[in-house]
């Protein structure tokens, strides 16, 4: 983050044995949030600081009165719950350099309230990749080593209800092959910053299996170790690196297109609604489909259920 030379200034007043200290003090305090979320701070810093440079007034430390500005100027171009994230990311700029948190003042919630009640702030809620359109997309895997590939990261994206950062995360030693599926270790998640790590079960399927779709694509790629998911060149040569989460949601899109839905519905997070609402219309219980999505809430699995049964015993059924 653009903050960082800012947090060791504000201690320049400390002995200068403690600056090499600090500095790794400032890495493993930026560790305790996830590359992506990481990421969106710093581009969002960015933004709000530009804005401020341009105005002549501080971003750092930056006063309430300019954070209620900053967000009343963006309100009409952003959503409320993309204003939410960019405050998140003020308030944590301000608290890894000590400084007070502006964005927690009283006027600044005011004007975020008021935000939402003007503008709305409901969801733009992505098309979950349910069992049958997974199927669909699945089919239209060319019969390549990038298909090869593709298949096996949907099919496995989808039965772990993964989180597109969890998918290019997995090496091969996250993986075991038992007679009844795969043992997954998620090794880090959002919800396990720390890193304990979870181990979740892949059960097999009868008509698109992820179990072998992943065996093909790591015996056809010659994978034995390192990142499970891997770019391919125009050559056709698997490179040592691991994708990265962007390339997740372009591959969710693409199958979508091809197997004929509006590919602008899809996310890289279809496959882990697509798999809880499946999973909550199959009459799964909720419990169970917490083992497998790792979620801390069930109040937020409930959400799935309720749409998966929006229909079910509907209290207008046969009144027209």
């Amino acid at each position: 983050m653009s903050v960082d030379l800012t947090i060791v200034e504000t201690h320049k007043s400390l002995p200068a044995a403690l600056g090499a200290d600090l500095v790794s003090a400032v890495d493993l305090a930026k560790a305790e949030k996830a590359p992506s979320t990481r990421k969106a701070y710093e581009t969002d810093f960015r933004l709000f600081q530009a804005w401020c440079d341009a105005r002549g007034v501080n971003s750092l430390p930056a006063a309430s009165e300019t954070v209620a500005a900053y967000i009343a100027a963006e309100a009409g171009r952003s959503r409320p719950s993309t204003l939410g994230r960019r405050l998140a990311a003020l308030r944590y700029a301000h608290k890894l350099a000590g400084l007070p948190l502006p964005a927690d003042s009283e006027g600044v919630k005011a004007t975020m309230r008021g935000i939402r009640r003007t503008y709305g702030s409901t969801k733009v809620r992505k098309a979950p990749a349910v069992a049958a359109k997974m199927l669909g997309m699945v089919a239209t895997a060319p019969v390549s080593l990038g298909g090869q590939r593709d298949r096996a990261l949907l099919l496995l994206g989808f039965a772990g209800a993964f989180r597109r950062s969890e998918i290019v995360a997995l090496d091969v030693a996250d993986i075991e092959e038992t007679e009844a599926g795969l043992l997954v270790t998620i090794r880090h998640s959002k919800t396990d910053q720390e890193g304990e790590g979870v181990t979740i079960a892949i059960a097999r399927g009868d008509v698109a299996c992820p179990v072998k779709a992943l065996r093909a694509w790591l015996g056809s790629a010659g994978i034995e170790d390192g990142p499970l998911f891997r770019p391919i060149n125009k050559a056709g040569r698997v490179a040592a690196a691991r994708l990265t989460d962007r390339s997740v949601a372009n591959i969710v899109k693409v199958y979508a297109e091809r197997a004929g839905f509006d590919a602008s519905t899809f996310s890289g997070h279809s496959l882990r609604s697509g798999f809880l609402t499946s999973a909550a219309a199959n009459g799964a219980s909720i419990f169970k489909m917490m083992d497998v999505s790792r979620h801390k809430s069930v109040e937020t699995l409930r959400g799935y259920v309720r749409d998966a049964e929006l229909f079910k015993d509907h209290a207008g059924s046969g009144l027209l």
